[in-house]
């Protein structure tokens, strides 16, 4: 089953501590290896975003920044045999967060994908 976590943080108000990077590299280089991460990447802030919608039967396109408190700051496709262990894996992330630096606040959300697997053939 393929998962897609989407991670978010509030605005820091430092910049990350040396050796995060590091950590988070080596945590992504063993999910590889494990063949759970098939995809991850770092995402810009909202102000270079746009956000789209269809409401009342019209489309809007809307430039960020958006309101939000916490910005969406990257992601990661996992290919895992549970939602419990695309959860473990995301918890590894953010618990690398949470030890490495301190004051830090975000959240994680991991959505499963559906494949063509999760449709009913054609009639």
């Amino acid at each position: 089953m393929r998962y897609l976590a989407l991670l978010r943080a509030t605005r820091p108000s430092t910049p990350p501590p040396p050796g995060l990077m590091e950590a988070i590299m080596q945590l992504g280089e063993e999910a590889t290896a494990a063949g759970a991460l098939l995809d991850q990447g770092g995402l810009a802030p909202s102000a270079e975003g746009v956000r789209m919608q269809v409401a009342t039967g019209k489309l809007s396109v809307t430039d960020g920044p958006f309101a939000e408190a916490k910005e969406t700051i990257s992601y990661a496709v996992y290919e895992v045999r549970s939602k419990e262990e695309a959860v473990e894996w995301v918890s590894r992330f953010l618990n690398l967060h949470r030890e490495m630096w301190p004051g830090w606040e975000g959240e994680g959300e991991v959505l499963r994908v559906f494949g063509p697997e999760d449709f009913a053939p054609p009639a």
